[in-house]
């Protein structure tokens, strides 16, 4: 899954946030309630899928998210582990101009 950092690091030309968000540290970087939230949801969502209860959906309709952005937000994620799952159960090797140096 090295593409992502490669992607997010172009996007936002933040090296301190992409290793942040690589070694799940979010307390340290600078977020917004609702960012911490939705990225704390979406690493339970891909680690332990079966861990999600009412009281996730609801610490995101408290930092704002309404049910349709959560759902969306949960069909993002969802696609994202699918995809690469499958890209990794059949070895598919990126492009080198994908790969981090």
């Amino acid at each position: 899954m090295k593409h992502h950092g490669a992607g997010l690091r172009r996007l936002t030309r933040d090296e301190i946030l992409v290793e942040t968000l690589k070694t799940n540290q979010l307390t340290s970087v600078n977020l917004s309630a609702a960012d911490r939230e939705l990225l704390r949801y979406a690493v339970k969502l891909t680690k332990d899928p079966a861990s999600v209860v009412e009281a996730d959906i609801e610490a995101l309709r408290v930092v704002g998210f309404d049910d349709r952005s959560i759902h969306d937000a949960c069909q993002i994620v969802a696609y994202f582990n699918y995809v690469n799952r499958i890209a990794d159960g059949l070895g598919v090797e990126l492009e080198d101009r994908f790969v981090e140096a």
